[in-house]
């Protein structure tokens, strides 16, 4: 007599990131988070946006005010026009040539950093944007002028513009977005004492 075929081993049905089928999940980690074309483009436009309306009003305000001059608008907000040669808000202002090397370093970064993260959270683009906006605005005035145009004025503050608004603004979102960011993934890893083959 012969001996019975051996049982033929089914194939096993491997598919990423199904729990059902018992094998682990596709970890953010391991997607690529660098930013794409439509995160590049979204990058720029915000960016072309806040270099303009900062060079625009800078140029009313120049061509309005004497340096020195202002003009009260209500309660402790004014314009007054005056010419800084440090960072946001008057930092610095003898340094200037550090001030701009600085500031180049700080654009340098940000566009290696959106390279290899602009798809960590979609409102990146916005914020990072007004970031590099903001500090190109600035940092083409003092390469070209040795200063630039401050012109909002809160009495108990020094005076700032346009593209100092759009740094603190996005600074501060693209914080809060990071934070964000890495919150699902504490939030979806295992709990302490959890078997790791709980629900399999």
């Amino acid at each position: 007599m012969s001996e019975p075929a051996a049982k033929e081993t089914p194939p096993v049905d491997v598919r990423i990131g199904s729990a059902p089928n018992a094998v682990r999940p596709v970890l953010a980690a391991e997607r690529s988070i660098g930013a794409g074309t439509a995160q590049w483009v979204s990058l720029l436009a915000v960016a072309g946006a806040a270099l303009i309306a900062d060079q625009l009003t800078k140029q009313v305000v120049g061509r309005t005010l004497e340096v020195g001059e202002s003009v009260e608008i209500t309660g402790p907000f004014s314009l007054h026009h005056v010419q800084n040669s440090g960072i946001a808000f008057g930092l610095f202002s003898s340094r200037t040539t550090i001030v701009i090397a600085i500031t180049a370093i700080a654009v340098g970064w940000m566009l290696w950093f959106f390279a290899r993260s602009g798809r960590r959270h979609p409102v990146l683009p916005v914020a990072l944007g007004l970031v590099l906006g903001g500090s190109i605005a600035n940092l083409s005035d003092r390469v070209r002028l040795g200063h630039v145009t401050d012109f909002l004025d809160l009495e108990a503050w020094p005076a700032f513009n346009l593209a100092d608004m759009f740094i603190v603004v996005g600074v501060a979102v693209v914080f809060g977005a990071l934070v964000l960011a890495d919150r699902p993934r504490q939030m979806n890893g295992p709990r302490h004492g959890d078997s790791p083959l709980q629900g399999r």
